[in-house]
């Protein structure tokens, strides 16, 4: 027997050794995990924290370490004292397996910093269905505390797949997809002043999902529930710090100086739970992807086709256009053009082919002056007047489009004192909440000596929204082909009004009733004229079911997501350069509708001839190819490769039939590029060739050789 000791011993040190190499990455016995061909994500059995999520199908580990995790993290503030948090890391989770696929979890009688154990529950469940993990929560809160915010789902240690593969956040905003290093770099966002760590956020109200893109693969994490009940931040803080303050880098060691190093990633939902409630958290979907960009949000396009009703639009908007804004007033009185002299402005869009003109600064005190109210300004004409020139431009084929904003109060004006400072939105001191206004002309307002500063409104009070539809009913009285809701997008800094009496038990957030203020406007102008077309200022995309017209602006690092989102919407860029070629030919490459700005909308529609007849080549060629530039769908760069020796942009256009398009643009100012294209699947391809300047086409090989500040378009035959 002792012989035999001596023969196994060595076995047993080694059987030992590699165990406990392998065991960073067991689950033990304390552990419970989801797991398809997909994605394979681990609980903590006591805590029920994530220690760790890895895709399968391209071996990211994306959290790694187990003892890092963390469950979740609630504030609940007390009456004496705000800061008062509850770390899921200190609680302990009852967890019930219901099936291969889901987990229950559920912590009772919570542990907070500084208020004791609170008669708190929260209980979530977590499913994985093809590769999709789904995150959904309740909260039972039985305390006399306002349960502020719970943080949840929770990766206390985001890792990208290797060393030397960045991590970039990728997020919707005015028309963009954002996108902001995570690693190796890291800024802080958030001032070095009111965080222990650098953090950053991201807002669930300017965008309904973040993808985490690390290279050719990523992790979508999205909201599945559109209607905007409360705000969801998407949270990255880095622990400790950064290497340096110069370069912002992160420590590439789980340690330095004794010190973890780990990147947090959540998603806190300001829920402001009341006392004795029960508020349930929007469900979280977390999924992984092949590819770039286009590939999150092809997830999300398949999401929002389940919820988002098409708008209807007048078939005018849908063919090749463009459009004029013209400002004709402001706040410091210009008092530029007067009513009865818009007729020449109407004429002048007519000759040249330009079919619509959004027409600003028409209300009392111009633009930025007298919001909400939408009365016209006398100092300009009368009603009869201004009604009168809107039906004799229409009457050229001219549509006009109202400019106007409904989420603001001038606080400079008499209305505000008497009525509409009722329903301005307040913080939680009681406190009004107030935008800065902007400035116009003269040095004074220039220096924001005396703008008009603005209270914000709050969209959720039914008293506000019966004003918001007195003064619709002046827009439409006008009888304008539409009307463009300038700054929808945004109520300044405003998320939520803590005011106790507009109508609604508070606090209320505000980007909550945008949809329902649409929906209230969409039905009025439904009575007057059914082909009425409602605008906004570069909204987010599920406003397009209110508001299917959205007008921006652009620039060269712009990423066309939401044309890529939906290839056919009536999407607005301004164009506002003397000899403004690439933003032509860009809004060529994204189908834009192009909105002729000369003197940044304050002149004529020919003021800038060179800017005018390029882009009437633009939409000349659009006309003549509309299969392929107009009705096709967008595929931004997916389908084709375009190699060229200079810089450049692409996009990709399938028609119907299956057959592509690609636009190359040369933004290149003074040499010309050679480019070669290849479809997708193809060694080699025929095209048919045109280009604005020469739009007959010509047969091509995909080598072509394309002039500075130039714009081609190649048609698969």
């Amino acid at each position: 027997m002792k012989n035999n000791s001596r023969k196994l011993w060595p076995w047993f040190i080694t059987w030992m050794i590699s165990l406990l190499m392998i065991l960073p990455n067991m689950s033990i016995a304390s552990d419970i995990e989801l797991k398809d061909g997909k994605l394979r994500i681990v609980f903590n059995a006591e805590t029920g924290a994530i220690i760790r999520l890895e895709n399968l199908e391209t071996g990211w580990v994306i959290d790694r370490r187990a003892a890092l995790g963390i469950s979740f993290r609630m504030h609940a503030p007390l009456p004496d004292r705000r800061y008062n948090f509850i770390y899921g890391q200190q609680q302990r989770a009852t967890v019930k397996r219901i099936s291969e696929q889901e987990i229950h979890f559920e912590w009772k009688n919570l542990k907070s910093e500084y208020g004791g154990t609170l008669p708190l529950t929260f209980s979530a469940a977590v499913t994985l269905t093809d590769g999709k993990i789904t995150f959904s929560g309740k909260l039972i809160n039985n305390t006399d505390l306002t349960v502020e915010t719970v943080e949840y789902p929770y990766l206390a240690d985001l890792n990208p797949p290797s060393k030397s593969t960045a991590i970039h956040a990728r997020t919707m905003w005015y028309g963009n997809l954002e996108s902001e290093e995570i690693y190796p770099g890291f800024e802080n966002r958030k001032g070095y002043w009111g965080v222990f760590n650098p953090v950053k956020t991201k807002d669930s109200h300017r965008s309904l999902y973040c993808l985490l893109q690390s290279g050719g693969q990523g992790l979508y994490v999205g909201l599945q529930d559109p209607t905007q009940r409360y705000l969801v931040q998407y949270t990255f803080e880095q622990h400790p710090a950064n290497i340096n303050s110069v370069n912002a880098l992160i420590p590439q060691t789980d340690s330095i100086s004794g010190i973890t190093v780990n990147t947090e990633f959540r998603l806190c939902h300001f829920l402001f739970a009341a006392p004795h409630s029960v508020t349930g958290l929007m469900p979280v979907m977390f999924t992984g992807y092949k590819g770039d960009w286009q590939a999150g949000v092809d997830i999300y396009k398949a999401w929002r086709k389940t919820w988002f009703r098409q708008p209807h639009l007048p078939s005018w908007i849908q063919d090749v256009h463009s459009w004029m804004q013209l400002q004709i007033n402001s706040p410091e009185d210009d008092r530029r053009v007067k009513f009865k002299d818009l007729y020449q402005y109407g004429k002048e869009c007519a000759d040249n082919g330009v079919t619509a003109i959004q027409l600003v600064g028409w209300n009392k005190l111009g633009q930025d002056g007298n919001d909400p109210l939408q009365d016209f300004d006398p100092n300009l004409g009368t009603h009869e007047e201004l009604q009168a020139v809107i039906k004799k431009i229409e009457s050229l084929g001219v549509k006009v489009i109202l400019f106007g904003k409904i989420n603001w109060a001038d606080k400079s004006t008499q209305a505000y004192k008497d009525e509409l400072y009722k329903y301005e939105a307040k913080d939680p001191y009681g406190v009004a909440y107030e935008q800065g206004g902007y400035s116009y002309y003269t040095p004074t307002q220039l220096a924001g000596i005396n703008n008009h500063r603005r209270s914000v409104m709050d969209f959720n009070s039914p008293g506000y929204q019966k004003i918001v539809a007195r003064e619709f009913q002046k827009v439409l009285d006008l009888e304008p082909s539409g009307w463009l809701f300038d700054e929808n997008c945004h109520h300044g800094t405003v998320l939520y009004n803590f005011a106790p009496d507009h109508g609604y038990k508070a606090p209320g957030f505000i980007y909550g009733g945008d949809m329902p203020m649409a929906a209230m406007l969409n039905k009025m102008a439904q009575k007057k004229n059914p082909d009425f077309l409602f605008a906004g200022e570069g909204h987010q995309d599920w406003l397009m079911q209110y508001y299917p017209c959205s007008y921006f602006r652009m620039n060269l690092s712009s990423t066309s997501v939401d044309r890529y989102i939906d290839p056919q919407a009536p999407l607005v860029v301004a164009v506002t350069g003397v000899d403004d070629r690439e933003k032509l030919n860009l809004i060529l490459l994204n189908r834009y509708i192009i909105s002729y700005e000369p003197y940044f909308f304050k002149g004529h529609v020919n003021d800038f001839p060179l800017t005018l007849e390029y882009g009437k080549k633009i939409d000349a060629l659009r006309r003549k190819y509309k299969q392929w530039l107009w009705d096709a769908a967008f595929k931004d760069i997916t389908g084709a490769k375009v190699n060229a020796n200079g810089f450049h942009r692409y996009a990709v256009f399938q028609t119907e039939s299956g057959r592509k398009a690609v636009v190359i643009a040369n933004m290149e100012k003074e040499k010309s590029i050679r480019a070669k294209v290849a479809l997708t699947g193809k060694d080699a391809g025929e095209f048919n060739l045109a280009t604005p300047e020469n739009p007959d086409a010509v047969g091509n090989t995909g080598i072509v050789d394309i002039p500075a500040r130039s714009v081609v378009v190649l048609m698969e035959k």
